[in-house]
């Protein structure tokens, strides 16, 4: 019978010599020292001999418990819960910076110094942040070994405190309103790439995730209802997101469709329609229109409207629902998405025309809204303590927060 993986795992090494045959001669010897050697039995001449291989650990053995192998699993496991983003991103940390290392080891021979010797390398580039994930990743692993029997130890907790510490940074954002005008009419002005021009112009508008605009494809978008649904798979937070469109994004994606209705994605890469303009395309852009990577970057949109919208007096919770951000209380967040689209509609299309005032030179112009909003809490005297809902006058047309 041939020898399998399991019963080599299994058997462990005893007080005399054991010998695991496989068939045609080849036998794993297991010696009382723990070492493993393969042995090759052959006539010659019509004499038995035996043929010793170089000593090495059972390969036939260890193949399933390396650590790169157990690392594929779990990566097979988290493609269908991780955005594609955040997966490639963590599929490249361990293929490009552990596997290296430490890749073809057995799982429960690596030690910390052994892991740590491999952060290090990355440290030394001072790219700490990166050896802080690449830490982090190598611990879902770990603890992915241990739950399939593979590992007994998570060796990343004894590194806590070996790193130099991640100081954490926000996206580079303009949120004084006079440099936002700057900006958009920079990018009004921007004459590259079609699909680049568009992401651009539709960047602040619609403030989604830089790797949810790029991979937008024609099919989320229903133009008619100004409306754009990206499917959970494509989130972040694993949960179909609705971005209502402003009537100046609806007609930035008619004149777009026009040029690339023919493809499938609705920003293609330059010359190939069938993959999306990179995820650095729109960063490279702001770079060529004079802005630096710590002034302004393309998930900087996001930081530029959470900022600006806040400050203008827009309910926290619409902010927070356009952001798609995590919410924690699973039955708030239903009652949210279920009841507050129309307030949403509104914000978007007061965010655009307001961009438009910002981009024709009005930055110390107060957005309509806001000073309805001021007039109607003024009549009210309510003490700005808090949120609750409530609604303008009829001809102001538009949602404020009240105050509680």
């Amino acid at each position: 019978m041939a020898l399998t993986e399991t019963l080599i795992r299994q058997t462990t090494p005893g007080p005399k010599r054991v010998k695991l045959f496989d068939g045609r001669g080849l036998y794993l010897l297991l010696n009382p020292n723990g070492s493993r050697w393969w042995r090759f039995k052959y006539r010659f001449e019509g004499r038995e001999k035996l043929r010793s291989g170089a000593r090495r650990q059972a390969e036939k053995a260890a193949r399933g418990d390396s650590f790169e192998a157990i690392a594929r699993e779990w990566l097979a496991q988290q493609k269908p819960k991780l955005a594609p983003t955040t997966y490639a991103k963590a599929e490249w940390v361990l293929e490009t910076l552990i596997f290296p290392g430490v890749g073809k080891r057995p799982i429960g021979k690596i030690t910390a110094p052994d892991l740590l010797a491999v952060l290090r390398k990355i440290e030394v580039r001072g790219t700490f942040e990166t050896a802080h994930r690449a830490k982090q990743r190598c611990g879902q692993v770990l603890r992915y070994a241990i739950s399939t029997g593979r590992a007994t130890h998570d060796i990343t907790a004894d590194l806590r405190g070996a790193l130099a510490p991640s100081v954490s940074t926000n996206h580079a954002a303009l949120t004084d309103p006079s440099k936002v005008g700057e900006l958009m009419r920079a990018i009004d002005g921007y004459s590259g790439f079609a699909a680049t021009r568009y992401a651009l112009k539709l960047a602040p508008l619609t403030f989604v995730r830089p790797g949810e605009l790029r991979h937008a494809v024609w099919s989320e978008f229903d133009l008619e209802k100004a409306e754009w649904r990206i499917p959970a798979e494509r989130m972040k937070m694993r949960e179909a997101h609705l971005v209502p469109l402003s009537r100046q994004a609806v007609e930035l994606l008619r004149e777009l469709q026009s040029i690339t209705r023919r493809t499938n994605y609705v920003f293609p890469a330059i010359g190939n329609g069938r993959r999306p303009i990179s995820e650095n395309t729109v960063n490279a852009a702001l770079r060529r229109l004079g802005y630096a990577h710590d002034e302004m970057t393309g998930h900087g949109f996001r930081s530029m409207a959470s900022t600006l919208l806040n400050e203008q007096g827009w309910h926290p919770d619409l902010i927070e629902l356009q952001l798609a951000h995590a919410e924690r209380n699973k039955v708030r967040a239903a009652y949210n998405r279920a009841q507050r689209l129309a307030e949403r509609r509104k914000m978007m299309q007061a965010w655009a025309d307001y961009l438009d005032e910002l981009k024709a030179g009005k930055a110390d112009t107060k957005p309509a809204r806001m000073e309805a909003a001021a007039s109607h809490l003024k009549a009210r005297s309510i003490n700005p303590t808090g949120f609750i809902e409530n609604r303008a006058p009829e001809e102001s047309g538009v949602v404020v927060p009240s105050l509680v």
